[in-house]
């Protein structure tokens, strides 16, 4: 097939709304946590920390329902889940709250090259408090090499930080086992779960979680709210970041937003309820799309490992092609080149190149994020779209090129 001259007769209008499929950065809120949502603001309005009237008595039912739905998705208990303001504010609490308390004996933490840049920049704060951070490789496959974790932990260290699915490649680590590795040495085992939360089987005991981030807005909750699960048992002791009145017993003070908390937890538990359904749907949608563009575009790889990856996410690189200016190029499509956070960048992902793809290689990427939302339709037109652009991108690189030769 010449890819050049794919039909545009089903590319979407100049003026209507793009495809979107850059779920790995952000959900549209689902209209029934919308729903559940919406009497918090103007009939359940109370603060959920006045105990001694009906108002604050409704509001607060409300807020600790959701931290049961929370804690029901992962296996732990609702006194275990403390509300915050999303994963950002979770993981910084978790690795300075236990650095800070531990500090008098630890003084070393574990994590990966390749973490978001909440927990990276977090650790590089706690090591200008004094402490020392391991910041290991991944393999080609974005996945940690355990025997190269083991080696790297001392009686030193404190804990282990690792991301349970990543944020832009979508690759799903090994959990259980890392979670086995940090139990049999005393370390406790912190992980990132905004991209995992809601879309992969989360279980804090059988994985030895001892602390795990969540994010409302990646799950089809609302954005400025997410939580922090702490193990209870063996106890985990923070040192809280600010002080107030000392609410989140004591680990998070400020007035919960119990809107926000309930939308949470809604969402929570409807991602539980269609877990298997979801997931059996988009790994189908996922596969056919690959095999599309693998087909028909010449020299499309996949970044991160194939196998052990979240039934939504794509990463690709296309050999002789800008993923920006592909993106450029596909104004009817609302896919990024990487994690919204580092968006602003000019750099190449620091992600991608801890896979060991060189900066043209990373350059040539774009993440394809798809969800609940998300129709075949959609999924099927949006191949069409890319194979057509790369094929026009690479004729104009390749015209380029004799020229310049010329």
């Amino acid at each position: 097939m010449n890819i050049s001259n794919t039909s545009k007769a089903n590319m979407p209008e100049r003026n209507s709304k793009p495809i979107y499929l850059d779920y790995q950065a952000t959900t549209p809120t689902d209209p029934d946590v919308v729903e559940a949502m919406l009497p918090y603001f103007t009939e359940k309005f109370g603060n959920p920390h006045s105990s001694g009237h009906y108002y604050g008595w409704e509001a607060s039912d409300g807020v600790e329902q959701a931290r049961e739905q929370i804690a029901s998705l992962i296996g732990a208990t609702h006194r275990e889940i403390i509300f915050t303001s999303g994963a950002t504010e979770s993981n910084n609490i978790a690795l300075k709250g236990l650095a800070h308390f531990h500090s008098s004996h630890k003084s070393h933490l574990i994590t990966l090259a390749s973490e978001h840049k909440c927990v990276l920049e977090t650790c590089a704060r706690i090591e200008k408090d004094g402490f020392s951070v391991t910041v290991l490789p991944v393999q080609e496959n974005g996945m940690v090499d355990l025997g190269v974790l083991a080696s790297a932990i001392t009686d030193e260290t404190l804990a282990v930080s690792i991301m349970a699915v990543h944020n832009e490649y979508g690759v799903i680590q090994p959990m259980q086992e890392i979670g086995a590795l940090c139990r049999e040495r005393g370390i406790f085992f912190h992980t990132d779960a905004a991209q995992a939360f809601g879309k992969i089987s989360l279980d804090v005991e059988a994985m030895n979680i001892d602390l795990m981030s969540i994010s409302g807005h990646k799950i089809y909750g609302p954005m400025g709210v997410g939580a922090l699960y702490v193990r209870r048992r063996p106890r985990v002791r923070l040192a809280p970041l600010f002080d107030g009145g000392g609410q989140e017993r004591g680990v998070r003070s400020g007035t919960l937003p119990a809107p926000l908390c309930v939308g949470l937890g809604v969402a929570a538990e409807k991602a539980g309820r269609e877990l298997a359904e979801e997931t059996d749907r988009l790994t189908k949608m996922r596969n056919k799309m690959l095999k599309k563009l693998s087909d028909e575009i010449p020299g499309v790889s996949l970044n991160g490992d194939q196998g052990h990856r979240i039934p939504g996410n794509l990463n690709l690189a296309f050999a002789g092609v800008s993923g920006q200016d592909l993106i450029a190029g596909l104004k009817g499509l609302a896919i990024s080149s990487g994690s919204a956070c580092t968006s602003a960048s000019v750099e190449p992902s620091y992600a991608l190149k801890a896979l060991g793809l060189s900066d043209d290689q990373a350059n040539s990427s774009i993440r394809i994020g798809l969800g609940r939302f998300t129709t075949d339709t959609e999924a099927s037109l949006a191949a069409d779209m890319i194979v057509a652009c790369v094929g026009n991108l690479l004729n104009h690189n390749n015209v380029e090129l004799q020229v310049n030769n010329g």
